[in-house]
């Protein structure tokens, strides 16, 4: 990565005229930035929307529309950030990237976007968005930094920035995704914390075979001090009976765009798709089929989205590629963190592995294991139209 960014497989899908599933492009993801963020720190975008529900059609790549560090008011983005590790050799003195740590102020040419300094080659600065972040670590090692804590992410860990000051300290290297989405605070730039929901913390009884996935949610509540609201795993986890080792791990969900700014969302009704103008974040293990494709129809199948709280989503159908072919009115955000899997189309499957990334547009599709052991994908979705 000294001299460019790793290339990203970004795999986008679409509906032909039949409404049949189908891959739109498929390819390094194209708008990629080396040094947006200062020597060695970069991103590229994946997705921009610029309204809630999100579109869901269209010949355009709206992974190329214009990008702005915090996002569109009404709606968001999807971007990988890289940076490369410090080299053993590294001079303080000689990095032209360092800004010392000031004052609060609204970064220049911004919106929505506060900073506090503090920033180098190798970490950001201290900073504010007007967003809630699902910031998913993809390899390598970040620390989050808070104004009451240091925190090390490590791949699989997600991060939910609600509205939060943070800065990142990356001397090994690291990558990153994150899906920005909209918020509101009502306080001004202040963007401190509202209601009183209780985090939940309880860590179900996983299946064999299935890891807990960290979830660290973060948030302001004095004026200009960011604080660690939980730290654990994530408490909200369906799994399906017909198929041993499934599990699903509801992360968090936003109601509205803009976002609000609070300490739990998890108290929503649990659904695979998102409320009206809103989102949710998951984590998904998905078992090798061999351990169950022959014991599954639709009994199983309605039975699993009736729990999931979606009977709406499945297509199932004796003559589909897969039994557990669904579709939702979705904008999804699906990144392989562990393992290969298949994503199965109307029209085509998709063999995809670690570190790849789809995003889906209100396809008819399922997920499809042909290895013989777990594969996980963590999945953002956004209400679409």
């Amino acid at each position: 990565m000294a001299t460019s960014l790793t290339p990203i497989r970004r795999v986008v899908t679409g509906n032909d005229a039949r409404g049949h599933s189908k891959v739109v492009w498929d390819g390094p993801a194209p708008n990629a930035h080396e040094a947006s963020m200062g020597s060695g720190r970069g991103h590229t975008d994946f997705w921009v929307w610029n309204e809630t529900p999100a579109p869901l059609s269209g010949d355009h790549d709206d992974g190329n529309l214009k990008y702005a560090f915090s996002g569109p008011p009404e709606g968001g983005h999807f971007r990988v950030v890289q940076v490369r590790a410090r080299p053993a050799d590294y001079n303080p003195a000689k990095d032209k990237d360092i800004v010392p740590v000031h004052l609060p102020k609204l970064r220049p040419g911004s919106r929505g976007t506060w900073d506090r300094g503090g920033n180098n080659a190798y970490s950001s600065a201290m900073h504010k968005t007007e967003t809630v972040d699902y910031g998913i670590v993809l390899a390598g090692e970040r620390e989050l930094i808070l104004d009451d804590r240091k925190l090390v992410m490590k791949p699989g860990d997600v991060v939910i920035q609600v509205g939060a000051w943070h800065q990142w300290s990356m001397p090994k290297g690291a990558m990153m995704a994150f899906d920005m989405i909209a918020a509101r605070f009502v306080d001004g730039p202040a963007g401190l914390a509202q209601g009183h929901d209780k985090p939940m913390r309880a860590a179900p009884k996983l299946p064999d075979g299935v890891k807990p996935i960290r979830r660290i949610v973060t948030i302001d509540r004095k004026p200009g001090k960011s604080s660690l609201v939980g730290d654990g795993p994530a408490p909200d986890v369906r799994t399906d009976p017909a198929r041993p080792g499934y599990a699903c791990a509801r992360l968090w969900v936003t109601d509205s765009t803009p976002a609000k700014i609070v300490f739990e969302t998890l108290h929503l009704p649990h659904t695979l798709d998102p409320p009206a103008r809103g989102t949710v974040c998951r984590v998904v293990t998905f078992p090798p089929d061999d351990s169950w494709k022959d014991k599954v129809g639709a009994a199983q199948v309605q039975a699993f989205f009736r729990a999931m709280g979606s009977p709406g989503a499945s297509t199932y159908s004796p003559l589909a590629p897969h039994p557990y072919m669904q579709k939702t009115r979705t904008l999804d955000f699906c990144i392989v963190l562990e393992g290969a899997i298949v994503l199965v189309l109307d029209t085509q499957e998709v063999p995809l592995k670690a570190g790849e990334i789809v995003v889906q547009r209100g396809t008819n599709h399922a997920w499809s294991n042909r290895t013989g052991r777990p594969a996980v994908v963590a999945i953002c979705s956004h209400d679409g139209r």
